[in-house]
């Protein structure tokens, strides 16, 4: 390698590589960060719809890597896949972000564009364009990066791996950082209307710099040619070796070492010796695919935020994932690597994934510790066959109310301390009376079993049983408001955009929900003194609570609003989770980088981005495994599923350990070597399979 072609023993062609890389993973996670808001508050789906689309969208962009992957091993090749799919990808990212433009003759003054439908296929092409282009290049541009380096440069080609996944994470988690912030600056015609196109955009522009960077490159790069359809060639020759092997199912033929020797009659056996890497390798990859995916995020949703002055929403939690990430992938490529050469323990690219997946049980062994202290601060909601009920007295007197067992009395604007718990049979009678009346009421409800109810009363006669429709904590780390109205006339209340529309009298709202912190809320009612302030601000709402505003006369004749608490606020920090994420990012950094390197050391060369496609769908894989165990298990506590995940990650753990035990690492070049030196010897004439040299001396 010339000077001039290289930097500190690595080819300068992978600084172009890796860039490219940072800016593509900007791109995509930038624009991923902002859809499901996008879907719900500029096209206006509901929840359902824009969750669905939006995992449909990731699903797409898992599976599109082997479309990638056959293109750039058996047709373009790798540096024709990877340019064209980016400008496919690049379009994608424009389109998408074009239409969520919105103008003056195209606005419902609400945010929703009026010609819904334009927007919504503009952004349905953007997004099956993106998931092509993303898809696509991924398996091509790992493999690309490892085909700068030549025979001898295996620990150059490691710490490749190890910088170009260092890339990934850091394009992630400033892009989740800043196109948020994109999104909430103002502009356009209405001042509320979030920037869409500016947050859009600049994804969009970081993936033409992507493009743009990898191009500038060009002439600096090893490429291979495609050596024609490799895959129906694997797929015939496999499907021969099949039915061979049964056509000479009887004794009288002598056994082969390997089954697919069989196809020796009709292939030959360098076709035959690469299909035999690639089916050790994916053999391996069986149990990977339990190795990914988690739910944390719905756990930070049961936990508070607030680390001092610092307030962190449920879902930035993830963001610690990629921050470790960063800080790790050099500490164990420089520090702990060599550490454990020194001591002389060899750590092959089989024992590190065996370590990462046992440090990923662990780390799920942990959240369910941290579960178990959560779950001793969540309040208890009622059984299929109990109900609860909350008394709140809105009236000028004390109100004394009998429940079969046991009475409670409440001076006047008060509740009872929790929500009283009663099997459904045992509920015979409700009665409520106040002093100096002579008679009792008796409340007649059919209570829903396995609900919360509110039992609001205001004198010895008159009640309303609300159910309350909360049966869990609020969900996302979210807090539950509701109003109830002891005026004479209907009122309604707007709080930070969202609208409590004509509560009427003695009744109360719905809950709605709401982020963290103080809310500022106007009461709109006729019957207030012109001098009496009608605007009101809420205590500072921490994560998951839920609480009931009263709305009442004071003794000025102004409106004053009593707080109730419902649903305590989370408790437990989102800081104890930072232990099970160093855990699981130490078990990634040496699961996932290696199995990097690992599916391109030990591919042949005309099927390396394929072997990086399968290594992908692992992923995808597991995701849905994630789904399906966590969709069909239904535990009554989230402990038990973390618990459950941390035993298969170790059972999964043992086999593999197992599997490599057995596992015979190759050196596809120098297989591929002999066979080129076998064929000579014969006489056969190879075609060379590198094009464009940036010179001929050797990279």
């Amino acid at each position: 390698m010339s000077k001039s072609q290289g930097c500190f023993g690595y080819p300068l062609s992978i600084f172009f590589i890796v860039v490219n890389e940072f800016c593509e993973r900007f791109s995509y996670y930038g624009m991923r960060a902002l859809l499901v808001l996008y879907f719900r508050n500029f096209l206006g789906w509901d929840d359902d719809l824009a969750t669905a689309i939006y995992h449909t969208f990731v699903a797409l962009c898992y599976l599109t890597p082997i479309l990638g992957a056959l293109i750039a091993d058996s047709w373009l090749g790798k540096f024709k896949t990877i340019v064209s799919l980016s400008i496919v990808y690049t379009i994608g990212q424009a389109v998408i972000s074009v239409s969520s433009i919105n103008d003056l003759t195209d606005h419902d003054h609400n945010g929703v564009p009026d010609s819904i439908t334009v927007h919504i296929a503009l952004s349905m092409i953007g997004l099956v364009l993106i998931a092509l282009g993303t898809g696509g290049i991924k398996p091509c541009v790992s493999a690309f990066g490892g085909d700068q380096f030549e025979e001898g440069q295996e620990k150059q080609r490691n710490r490749f791996f190890s910088i170009f996944y260092l890339a990934i994470n850091a394009g992630s988690l400033l892009s989740t950082i800043i196109t948020p912030i994109l999104r909430v600056q103002q502009c356009g015609i209405y001042s509320q209307q979030a920037c869409y196109p500016l947050a859009f955009g600049v994804p969009a522009a970081l993936m033409a710099v992507a493009l743009i960077v990898f191009v500038l490159g060009s002439g600096m790069y090893k490429k291979f040619q495609p050596q024609g359809n490799i895959m129906g060639k694997v797929a015939k020759c496999i499907g021969f070796a099949i039915k061979n092997r049964f056509r000479h199912r009887s004794k009288a033929f002598p056994k082969r070492e390997h089954w697919l020797d069989w196809a020796k009659e009709k292939y030959d056996e360098r076709l035959i010796s690469q299909i035999k890497m690639v089916t050790k390798v994916m053999f391996l990859y069986i149990p990977l695919p339990m190795f990914w995916g988690s739910r944390w995020t719905l756990q930070a949703t049961t936990m508070t935020g607030r680390i001092g002055a610092i307030e962190i929403q449920p879902d930035q939690m993830q963001t610690v994932n990629a921050i470790l990430i960063v800080i790790m992938v050099p500490i164990v490529d420089a520090v702990v690597y060599p550490l454990i050469a020194k001591c002389g323990f060899n750590f092959t690219s089989l024992k590190k994934m065996t370590v990462g997946m046992f440090l990923a049980s662990m780390a799920f062994v942990v959240a369910a510790i941290v579960q178990v202290e959560i779950d001793k601060t969540l309040p208890v909601f009622p059984g299929g066959n109990q109900v609860q009920i909350k008394v709140l007295n809105i009236g000028n007197n004390d109100m004394t109310v009998y429940f079969p067992g046991k009475n409670v009395t409440l001076p006047q604007m008060s509740q009872t301390d929790t929500f009283m718990t009663f099997d459904i049979d045992t509920l015979t009678s409700i009665n409520v009376t106040s002093p100096g009346s002579s008679g009792v009421t008796t409340v007649a409800h059919d209570f829903e079993q396995g609900h919360r109810h509110t039992l609001l009363v205001w004198d010895s006669s008159q009640y309303l049983v609300v159910k309350d429709g909360l049966n869990q904590k609020p969900e996302k780390g979210e807090n539950g408001i509701r109003f109830v109205n002891t005026l004479n006339e209907m009122i309604t209340i707007q709080m930070s955009g969202k609208v409590f529309e004509n509560v009427t009298s003695h009744n109360a709202s719905n809950y709605q929900f709401f982020p963290s912190g103080v809310k500022h809320y106007t009461i709109n009612t006729t019957e207030v003194a012109p001098n009496c302030p009608s605007d009101f601000t809420s205590s500072n709402l921490d994560f998951g609570s839920a609480y009931t505003y009263v709305v009442r006369r004071a003794s000025d004749g102004c409106l004053e609003v009593k707080e109730f608490e419902d649903i305590p606020p989370n408790s437990v920090n989102m800081a104890l989770q930072i232990p099970q994420y160093f855990l699981l990012t130490c078990g990634e950094v040496v699961f996932s980088v290696t199995g990097l390197e690992f599916s391109y050391s030990q591919a042949p060369s005309n099927m390396k981005s394929v072997l990086q496609a399968g290594w992908l769908l692992t992923v995808a894989i597991g995701n849905i495994i994630v789904l399906i165990v966590a969709g069909a298990g239904h535990f009554s506590k989230q402990w038990a599923e973390y618990i459950l995940f941390a035993s298969l990650l170790l059972v999964v753990c043992v086999i593999f350990a197992i599997m490599a035990r057995f596992y015979t690492y190759v050196n596809p070049a120098e297989i591929e070597a002999q066979f080129d030196e076998d064929e000579k010897k014969r006489g056969v004439e190879k075609e060379n399979p590198y094009v464009e040299h940036v010179s001929q001396t050797n990279m």
